[in-house]
């Protein structure tokens, strides 16, 4: 039984071994750009980060997510929440962005437990 290589000429696995790095280097642009938009939010330390990562990602099934999420990740986040002091939203901030960088390698996002919350405390 011959072997499948000795079956083709050099030039037809040249074509195959092109074809199949085309393939490769078009599906690794096409993720970096669905996750272009979740890393520019993590970038920025955006409050909403793992919203626009999972949006962006969306977008493989159409474009409008993709450019929504491009345009959230560029959002100005100078908003306060009220349901948190400042100085809390920014350590929520940064647990949230600490833990969307260590779970970069995947896609689907662990699930969040719920907190419970912050009760401002008045001084004066």
């Amino acid at each position: 039984m011959s072997s499948i290589l000795e079956k083709f000429d050099f030039w037809q696995l040249v074509t195959l071994g092109l074809l199949f790095s085309t393939v490769v280097i078009f599906l690794t642009v096409v993720v970096a750009i669905l996750t272009l938009p979740g890393r520019m939010a993590i970038a920025r330390k955006h409050p909403d980060a793992e919203a626009v990562r999972t949006m962006g990602l969306l977008g493989f099934l159409a474009v409008v997510p993709w450019m929504q999420a491009f345009i959230w990740a560029l959002k100005p986040t100078d908003k306060v929440d009220i349901r948190r002091l400042p100085r809390e939203e920014r350590a929520f901030t940064e647990r949230e962005i600490e833990r969307l960088k260590a779970q970069r390698g995947n896609l689907l996002p662990e699930p969040r437990k719920p907190e419970s919350p912050v009760k401002p405390t008045v001084e004066g």
